[in-house]
């Protein structure tokens, strides 16, 4: 069985004026490596869309620095075109991240055989192991498990995050790393970790960790040491406050806002994403107590 590690898609931090505050951002990283979980930069919550070129690269340097080699640290480069995903990681890849996963490409239909054309072409031209990205509510470009079989054969192709939400789908990329043994599987919904890590997944992307990183981190180690009861109990108190949130709202926006909640510093996410409201803000609070949250 695999040992599987908690990877956690950390926010992007911004000022009242728009600018990333990246002494917050360090902020979030140390409670990341206080926690010992690795840490995925420019990920779909980390608000990539809303940012440059420029403040991706630097972004993701300030965190290498301040995770100083303690924790892995990964980040996404994926862009609409294949082009612009191959500029990006390469100066990405250029810093010393861990990984690159790569979204697919969103604002273009592709079909499969594109996506087979994109992935290769970045694998190829970037000096980093790069990982797929599959979250098709986001992106509207699935990765079909064929697709992911056929670029598993590539010598820089180290595996997929699955943020899908289909179990078949997700059990079809697991059965691609029994064989070939070098492409690994990281669940990106938390409601899919325990039958993912039980079926030799190599970790989970978890939005939430923003929010409770000791509790996924405690939740990954009982699991990897046969504590199975303490882990479903970490596990379900972790999943229960990720159905709290998506009660609520859209998650990414709602993990956003309890976190601004807990570390004023976090600000806003960049126009257009919605002004919280003083409900959302009494509902989240309520929460908070809930689940003791500091």
């Amino acid at each position: 069985m695999m040992h599987p590690q908690p990877i956690v898609p950390i926010i992007t931090c911004f000022g009242s004026d728009d600018t990333i505050n990246y002494t917050a951002v360090r902020a979030q990283v140390r409670r990341q490596v206080d926690a010992g979980n690795g840490i995925l930069v420019c990920d779909t919550i980390g608000d990539f869309t809303s940012l440059t070129h420029a403040e991706k690269v630097r972004l993701c340097a300030e965190v290498l620095e301040e995770a100083d080699g303690r924790v892995a640290v990964y980040a996404n480069v994926g862009m609409p075109s294949t082009y612009q995903s191959v500029l990006l990681g390469r100066e990405i890849a250029s810093l010393g991240v861990q990984g690159a996963t790569v979204i697919t490409p969103f604002f273009v239909q592709c079909s499969q055989s594109d996506l087979i054309a994109h992935y290769s072409k970045v694998a190829d031209d970037i000096d980093t192991p790069v990982y797929l990205y599959n979250v098709p509510s986001r992106s509207c470009n699935p990765i079909e498990p064929e697709t992911a079989f056929e670029l598993a054969a590539h010598p820089n192709i180290h595996g997929i995050k699955d943020a899908g939400g289909e179990i078949s789908k997700l059990d079809a990329y697991l059965a691609i790393a029994v064989e070939h043994e070098d492409f690994e599987i990281y669940v990106g919904v938390d409601g899919l970790i325990h039958s993912a890590f039980m079926n030799g997944a190599a970790g989970c992307m978890s939005d939430l960790g923003n929010i409770l990183p000791k509790t996924l981190n405690g939740f990954c180690t009982d699991f990897r040491e046969g504590r199975d009861e303490e882990a479903m109990k970490r596990l379900s108190l972790y999943c229960e406050l990720g159905k709290d949130l998506e009660d609520l709202g859209p998650l990414p926006l709602i993990i956003r806002q309890l976190l601004y909640l807990m570390h004023e510093s976090v600000g806003a996410g960049r126009q257009p994403v919605p002004v919280a409201s003083p409900n959302l803000d009494r509902k989240l609070a309520a929460i908070i107590e809930k689940y003791a949250i500091v």
